[in-house]
């Protein structure tokens, strides 16, 4: 704590002058010496705070070094990096931005030590004006500056983690159209597949309806497949349009000759809503420790440089305890550590109920997958045996069109199962920030 300026040290200075005088009484108030044997003091203080080495370098926070070290998990030269480049290439950069500025307001913050300076301009006994310059310093503020450091330093914390979840659900919503547009097209293929078998069979029940062996109406039930497979098809082809068409909106430019996907491996990283509900803490308890400071009584000191500026001056600040509701109001701030500990702790359960639900989910699909690939091989070993029977005349050529149209959207919905299990794993790369290389950021 800085001791207060005494008459000697003013007497000692201001034989040099009264601009140099009223600099010189203001550094040994701040530095709590005398002027003329401690500068180096003053000098020395505002290095290495927190605010000025975080926006230098933005490693100097514990948060900000997590973000920086998290990697991508797509790997390089796949589809999904390839998807992932575009779409940040062709990002706006509004979470850039907001990050710079708060980088900004905590480098001007790291400096808020030293005294304002300012114009006073005042009216003379005789009408006329003067002017002077102002030099304004605070002695003691209960630790006001430091918290407005703190609350500076935690913003920018704050905006690096809203920009990492930015750009991790930006690459997140292009990847998805991306797999989404892949399962459309496997799909796709699966139907037209069964729409042309089921043509071939169209074949087979003209001609036994030509030689008088069926009538119309099985001819009918034959043509109601093939028309509800083309219309399978026609949906599939949408849905991959639609999705590659939203894709080359997020990424700038049409994504054309990428296909299949790719394997990624997830590490067990805190989720980025944790990470944000943790800076939004720190800010909150900085913004309370600088309103506690400020209804606390502190000491100013002022002078006036040039003209007839004012006479050096001290003065109280922070006259909020005089208020009536101050001691609750005091009470209820010293209460924010209690909500802040609380609102991470709610943020950590339900970020930990999102990673279960999706980890559930993710082996969910992947039993779903193993138990539908044996009961598609036993469909398609049931198939070639009605084939076979409908060859020796056991089975009706409507029963063996029924049981392949069965076998093809059963193949179809298995089909789908590995690029669910894809997304589903985006999504858990996504809340934990691992599409995007968090130094890049």
């Amino acid at each position: 704590m800085p001791r207060l300026c005494t008459f000697a040290t003013w007497t000692a200075v201001r034989s040099r002058g009264p601009a140099l005088a009223a600099l010189m009484l203001l550094s040994a108030c701040m530095a709590g010496g005398n002027p003329l044997t401690k500068p180096a003091a003053v000098v020395a203080q505002p290095k290495g705070t927190a605010a000025q080495n975080l926006a230098a370098s933005g490693q100097s926070s514990a948060l900000i070094a997590d973000l920086q070290a998290r990697r991508s998990v797509l790997p390089s030269g796949g589809p999904y990096a390839q998807v992932a480049g575009a779409v940040v290439a062709a990002s706006a950069g509004a979470g850039q931005a907001e990050l710079r500025v708060a980088q900004l307001k905590a480098k001007a913050r790291a400096k808020n030590w030293l005294p304002s300076i300012g114009p006073s301009v005042s009216l003379t006994s005789l009408g006329g004006l003067a002017t002077s310059l102002l030099l304004d310093q605070a002695l003691f503020d209960n630790g006001g500056r430091k918290a407005q450091r703190a609350f500076a330093a935690a913003d920018v914390e704050v905006a690096a983690v809203d920009l990492s979840i930015a750009m991790n659900q930006r690459v997140y919503d292009g990847l998805s159209n991306y797999v989404t547009a892949e399962r459309a097209k496997a799909q796709a293929v699966v139907s037209e597949q069964a729409a042309a078998k089921l043509a071939d069979f169209s074949v087979i029940m003209q001609k036994r309806v030509a030689g008088g062996i069926s009538d119309l109406s099985e001819q009918r039930v034959i043509d109601q497949h093939i028309a509800e497979m083309q219309a399978t098809v026609s949906a599939d082809r949408r849905a991959a349009d639609a999705a590659l068409a939203e894709l080359a909106v997020i990424a700038g430019q049409p994504l054309t000759g990428l296909r299949g996907l790719d394997r990624i491996s997830t590490a067990n990283l805190e989720p980025l809503t944790v990470l944000r509900a943790r800076g939004e803490g720190a800010r909150d308890l900085a913004q309370a420790d600088l309103q506690l400071a400020n209804m606390k009584f502190g000491l100013a000191a002022s002078t006036g440089i040039g003209g007839d500026g004012a006479a050096p001056a001290l003065r109280l600040t922070g006259m909020g305890m005089l208020n009536p509701g101050a001691k609750s109001d005091m009470e209820a701030l010293r209460q924010t550590s209690d909500v802040v500990a609380r609102q991470t702790a709610e943020a950590a359960e339900a970020a930990n109920r999102r990673s279960v639900t999706l980890e559930q989910k993710r082996a969910s699909l992947a039993s779903r997958q193993a138990q539908g690939a044996e009961v598609l091989r036993q469909t398609a070993g049931n198939l070639e045996l009605f084939t076979t029977q409908y060859k020796v005349g056991r089975r009706s050529l409507l029963e063996l069109v029924g049981q392949y149209d069965a076998y093809a959207r059963l193949q179809r919905d298995q089909t789908a199962l590995a690029y669910d299990i894809a997304l589903t794993e985006l999504e858990i790369a996504r809340d934990r920030g691992e599409l995007v290389d968090g130094a890049s950021l």
